[in-house]
Formats: structure tokens, C-alpha cells, sequence
């Protein structure tokens, strides 16, 4: 009777709802779909912004924007933070019980009420935004269950699991974002930028697969056949960034096919910067160096996406 109490006191009591959702919503998740969002929208070439002519014009476009981040920012990337979290549950009770689900201070009704709201909220944003972006934001809703839950569960394969994350955080977002100001894809360079959030969102496999360094001891303990688990750290760091610089060259030489070679001279010095992180990372294949890079390298192949999206306006007039 004793030990049975000493339990119950121990166990921790479930926290209020909002705390609950916003925890396991992972805001540090966020940036990378609300930028691709953004840059896809750049790239539609379609938005409106001139304060001194149509005022209410404007607003609409940036409340578009607004809007679309907070779709594929906290509701999308919520949405499936929250669901992984909920199909890793037993995993976490041995691993990291100290986390919301397994500990009990999140329970299950409060995990699939957050999941519905933000679910169906995403949905209706995306709606709003044109059926077009629904259709791919039900895209990334269907790819991010096919990710974590079973017997699919994607995750448990490093190429097939960074390659859902790639399509979905980049591609998916950028394309939605396009699809907000260019719905029929009328615009003149339409079809280059579903061409170039599709290479910048394989590049992402790359920048996963360096990520997937903080968990490697985890996942070999756990059989999760992430590529670092699989390879080895110094392989899985050679192949990050052949991958992450391949899609880049790529991008770069369609720029300069396209006759933005201004544009495509950018994102090659951008390339550039990237290359020492790069380097330490290949020489040095370790969990602290993966956060150097992260922290250093990502940040100038965001800013290509950018360039890229913008000399868009340049390509599709010539082209």
C-alpha cells in the first residue's frame, strides 16, 4: 500500500492544454516551411505590393502571406510534430521518459484533440488560400502520417524518411506558396519554379542526414536504419553534402541555361560559403559539428533559395 501511494505521488499530474500543444508543437520546427512558403510566393512573381497605388490590394497580398506561413508553419509542421510525437510514444518511455506523452503529462485526449484542431485548421486555412494549395497541403498531411505511423512509418528508412521530410518542409511548401498567387500556374516561370522547389527540397535530404547525427547512438540501439546509423558518420557526412551541393549545382546551372547568370553567380557564391562548414563537418563527422553546420551552413543555402526564387522574374521574361 505504501509503495502503490509513493507511486501515485510520483506520477505527474497533466498539464494545462496550451502548454501541452505548444510543447509539442516544436516551434524551433517551424522556419523552414514558413521561409519555403515565402520563397514560393517570391517566386509566383504574382503578389501585389504598392502602398501608393491599390492599398487594399497590398494588404490582401501580405495577409495572404500571413496566413500561409501560419499553415505551413505551426499548423502543418504542428500537426505532424504532434503526431510523431504520439506514434513514438513507446519508444520515448524508454528512451527520453521524460518527455509529455510517455510521462503521462499529456494525455491522450488532449494529444488527438490537438492533432484534430490543428489538422482541420490547416485544411480550412489552406482552403481559404485556393483549393490548389489544399490539395497539397492534404499532400503533406497524408505524407507526415505515412512518416511516423505504422507499418509504413517511413522514418524507420533514412533515404525514404529524410526524402518525406525534404519533399514535405521544402517542396510542398514552396509549390503552396506559389500556388497561393498563381493558382492556374499561368505565370511565365511557372513551371521552372516547381523545378527548382523540387531540387531544393532533395537537397534537404542532405541537411537531414546531418541532422540524424544527434540520434545516431539511439537509432543503432533502436534498429532505426537512419543513413548515419547505416553508414557510418564519416560516410553519411560525404553523402550529405554531395547531396546538399549536387542539388545546389544543379539549380545554379538551370539559372545560367535560363540566362539569369547573375542570379545563378549568387547562389554559387552562396554554395561557397557553405563549403568550409562542409569540410570541418566531412573531417570531423561528429554531433557537435553537425550543429556547427547546421548553424553555418544552412543559413546561405535558405538565402539561395531566395536568390533563386527571384531571379525567376528575370528568367521568365527572357524565356
Amino acid at each position: 500500500m505504501m509503495n502503490s501511494n509513493l507511486q501515485m505521488t510520483h506520477t505527474p499530474k497533466p498539464l494545462p492544454f496550451l502548454k501541452v500543444m505548444f510543447t509539442l508543437m516544436e516551434p524551433y520546427t517551424w522556419f523552414a516551411p514558413t521561409w519555403a512558403f515565402v520563397v514560393g510566393c517570391v517566386a509566383s512573381h504574382s503578389i501585389y505590393f504598392d502602398p501608393a497605388g491599390d492599398l487594399w490590394a497590398s494588404v490582401v497580398s501580405i495577409g495572404k502571406i500571413a496566413i500561409g506561413t501560419l499553415m505551413a508553419g505551426p499548423l502543418l509542421v504542428g500537426f505532424s510534430q504532434v503526431w510523431n510525437d504520439w506514434c513514438d510514444r513507446d519508444v520515448d518511455a524508454i528512451n527520453q521518459p521524460e518527455r509529455l506523452i510517455p510521462s503521462g503529462q499529456a494525455t491522450r485526449g488532449q494529444v488527438f484533440t490537438i492533432i484534430a484542431l490543428l489538422g482541420i485548421s490547416a485544411m480550412a486555412v489552406a482552403w481559404f488560400l485556393g483549393p490548389p494549395v489544399a490539395a497539397v497541403a492534404f499532400v503533406g498531411i497524408v505524407i507526415a502520417l505515412a512518416y511516423s505511423a505504422e507499418p509504413i512509418r517511413l522514418k524507420k528508412n533514412g533515404w525514404l524518411g529524410n526524402l518525406a521530410i525534404g519533399l514535405t518542409y521544402e517542396t510542398c511548401a514552396w509549390i503552396a506558396g506559389h500556388l497561393t498567387f498563381d493558382p492556374q500556374l499561368q505565370s511565365a516561370g511557372a513551371g521552372r519554379s516547381l523545378l527548382l522547389a523540387l531540387l531544393y527540397g532533395l537537397g534537404v535530404v542532405g541537411t537531414m542526414i546531418i541532422n540524424d547525427f544527434k540520434s545516431v547512438a539511439g537509432d543503432r540501439k533502436m534498429g532505426i536504419r537512419s543513413i548515419p546509423a547505416m553508414y557510418g558518420e564519416s560516410r553519411a557526412a560525404r553523402l550529405a553534402v554531395v547531396i546538399i551541393n549536387a542539388a545546389q549545382l544543379i539549380a545554379i546551372g538551370l539559372q545560367v541555361a535560363w540566362g539569369s547568370v547573375i542570379t545563378a553567380g549568387v547562389c554559387f557564391l552562396l554554395l561557397l560559403a557553405q563549403l568550409r562548414s562542409q569540410l570541418q563537418l566531412i573531417r570531423e563527422p561528429t554531433q557537435p559539428m553537425a550543429v556547427r553546420y547546421n548553424l553555418i551552413g544552412i543559413p546561405p543555402y535558405t538565402w539561395a533559395m531566395l536568390v533563386a526564387a527571384i531571379g525567376l522574374g528575370k528568367t521568365s521574361v527572357m524565356g
